[in-house]
């Protein structure tokens, strides 16, 4: 049995599947800001627009990501995941020390305006960069494993993600009462533990190359996304229907923890009905886009540096970082990105302090329900996107689009602060901006290849700090502090609908600009999914 689990194996193929989940599950801990914010700001007594540049600190980490981008192509998977499990050890352990007063806060001036200090700002990073470690690992690793299925595959990773801002919060609200501190030890603990359990059985394995394979491929991410919706289900359940005693929560935790370990029953029911490989059956010829480590295209660094004297790939063929920065698709696709991600971020960023503008005292309910509503835009966009490719050719950055005016609607309608305003508001922000971030990650390996897949996603995850500081650090920073200097008896508090009302709609404007830009890019992609989509039926003929 142990063999059959192996990580060559089909079976431990899945089990290495099955674990990424987890990984992602615990990836979200960069989304979480919110919940231990107020500490912060109480505890270091700090302005508005200088917490943000805290939080535009902890988003800056991501920018670092290039490293794990460049690493991904040179060391393991392993080691990308215990890299990571020890930065976020590291960066939130500390945070947990200073919000749980083991250690005196550093003065504010100290840490971000004269950078005397910068030991705070540096754990800040180093949580932040943690993710990109475990994201990149997990990403690099399953796209090369089911390059046939790069939408569902998206779907579900960062389906998970998006819910593990509620799995932490809830699991928070429901054992510890939302204790900041406490939420930081769980951000320290659980992910490094997580990714230990990754490293024994996440690797890079070869691809289906039969067609019963990849049937099974099929049938077995429909069951991975049902178990996604229910644990998505069970914890909008635990959400929505108010306080809960300190028996039923505990029995939600419980629950909880077994959902998340329902997606082993897939690596075990293949161990024990393994699909033999037809190998009467033609091998489907791997599409245009298809690249990957054991692949005769890879080249050595000396075959790289003579790519200048060759042809420039067409879009949809394996590009050098050199050539993709160099195509108009690329620059169209990192604004849209940052249109559509920079302003989900500071939504994110600010919840606790929006809901305080509307009148809420807590508002760990938004978060969940921004993190919650994001799975069910990603999880679905995955699957959507997939379908209406292989159907019609659709190019996938146009639910790009369409996930950009459904958001400008979201924040029209903070900005009104209408009763439950917020509420909407919320939702609409989270189905969007997970939408953005599944489908992001397929078009960028459609477009430029998975050879050099690593760095490609971490150079379209700059738009991650970047954004934060634009819409969070600059825009909302000085707006809110404006208003609340100008409010009755001044002070860093503001009250009242007028505290977001300019910030919500200036990002309405800069999702009508997203959206043009993902029209523009599924406009001059078309062939390129054209293409796609007669590759995914040809192989479904053979199939069938």
């Amino acid at each position: 049995m142990l063999s059959l689990l192996s990580p060559s194996s089909p079976a431990g193929k899945w089990l290495g599947f099955v674990t990424a989940i987890w990984v992602q599950a615990i990836c979200g801990n960069n989304y979480t800001f919110s919940n231990y914010s107020d500490a912060l700001k109480s505890l270091m007594a700090l302005t508005q627009l200088e917490l943000n540049n805290l939080s535009v600190a902890k988003d800056v980490g991501k920018a670092f990501g290039l490293i794990s981008g460049l690493a991904s192509d040179r060391w393991s998977t392993s080691a990308l995941l215990i890299i990571g499990s020890l930065e976020g050890l590291i960066g939130y352990g500390v945070q947990w020390l200073v919000v749980s007063q083991r250690i005196r806060p550093l003065p504010y001036w100290q840490v971000y305006k004269l950078f005397i200090n910068v030991r705070y700002v540096l754990f800040l990073c180093m949580g932040g960069n943690s993710t990109t470690w475990m994201n990149t690992a997990v990403l690099v690793t399953c796209m090369r494993n089911f390059p046939k299925n790069r939408g569902p595959v998206s779907g579900i990773l960062k389906g998970y993600v998006g819910l593990s801002t509620a799995i932490f919060t809830d699991i928070c609200t429901a054992l510890f009462s939302s204790n900041p501190s406490t939420f930081l030890l769980i951000l320290a603990i659980v992910p490094a533990i997580v990714c230990l359990t990754a490293v024994l059985f996440l690797r890079e394995t070869t691809p289906a190359a039969d067609p019963a394979e990849r049937k099974q491929e099929t049938r077995f991410f429909n069951v991975f996304n049902v178990i996604a919706i229910v644990v998505a289900v069970y914890l909008l359940a635990f959400d929505i229907t108010g306080n809960h005693g300190h028996i039923l929560s505990l029995a939600f935790a419980v629950g909880l923890i077994l959902l998340l370990a329902t997606p082993l029953l897939v690596p075990l029911y293949s161990a024990l009905f393994r699909v033999k490989s037809n190998s009467d059956v033609e091998q489907v010829k791997e599409p245009l886009i298809v690249g990957r480590k054991d692949s005769p295209a890879r080249q050595e660094p000396a075959e790289i540096m003579n790519v200048g004297i060759k042809q420039r790939p067409l879009i949809g063929e394996d590009h050098t970082i050199l050539e993709m920065i160099q195509t108009y698709d690329f620059w169209i696709l990192f604004l849209s990105f940052l249109c559509g991600v920079g302003t989900g971020m500071c939504v994110m960023n600010n919840m606790g302090q929006m809901g305080l503008a509307h009148g809420y005292v807590d508002s760990s309910i938004f978060v969940s329900l921004t993190s919650i509503w994001g799975f069910f835009g990603r999880i679905l966009s995955g699957l959507v996107s997939e379908y209406y490719l292989w159907k019609f050719g659709t190019p996938r950055p146009l639910w790009n689009a369409a996930s950009q005016i459904v958001m400008c609607l979201g924040f029209v309608v903070m900005a009104l602060a209408l009763p439950g305003s917020l509420y909407i508001g919320s939702i609409l922000v989270g189905i969007c901006y997970g939408v953005r971030l599944t489908i992001t990650v397929p078009v960028a390996s459609e477009l430029f290849g998975l050879k050099y897949y690593g760095l490609f996603y971490n150079i379209l995850i700059l738009n991650l700090p970047l954004g934060s500081f634009l819409f969070s650090g600059l825009l909302a920073g000085y707006l809110y502090d404006a208003q609340a200097t100008s409010s009755a008896g001044g002070g860093n508090v503001c009250v009242g609908p007028q505290c977001y009302f300019l910030i919500f709609l200036i990002m309405a404007l800069a999702c009508v600009l997203g959206f043009g830009l993902d029209v523009l890019l599924g406009f001059r992609t078309r062939k390129v999914y054209a293409k796609i989509c007669e590759d995914k039926k040809s192989s479904r003929s053979i199939v069938a």
